[in-house]
C-alpha cells in the first residue's frame, strides 16, 4: 500500500463550486481507497464527500493537496489533478 500525495492549482473559473465539486467527489469515490483533499495548512477532509469538498471554498487559482492512500495511488492522483486543473467552467 502506497502513500502518495500531490498539490494541484484549481483550473474552474468559478472554483469547486457544485459541478466540478460533484465530478471530483465521485471521482475519488470511484478510486476505491481512501482520497483526501485540503485547502492551503487546513486539515484534510475525505474527497468523496461532496459537502466536505464544498465546505473548503476553493477558488480558482488555489492550491490543494490531495493524499491517496493505497491502490494505484499515483494513477488516480494523475487523474484527480486532470479533473481538478481543468477550466470545467468553460464547457
Amino acid at each position: 500500500m502506497a502513500l502518495a500525495t500531490r498539490t494541484v492549482r484549481i483550473g474552474s473559473s468559478h472554483g469547486l463550486h457544485a459541478r466540478p465539486a460533484k465530478m471530483f467527489a465521485q471521482a475519488a469515490k470511484d478510486a476505491g481507497v481512501p482520497v483526501t483533499i485540503a485547502k492551503d495548512a487546513g486539515a484534510p477532509i475525505n474527497a468523496a464527500s461532496i459537502l466536505g469538498v464544498i465546505s473548503l471554498g476553493v477558488d480558482y487559482g488555489d492550491y490543494v493537496t490531495l493524499t491517496v492512500d493505497g491502490g494505484d495511488a499515483e494513477e488516480i492522483l494523475d487523474r484527480l489533478a486532470d479533473l481538478l486543473s481543468t477550466d470545467h467552467d468553460s464547457e
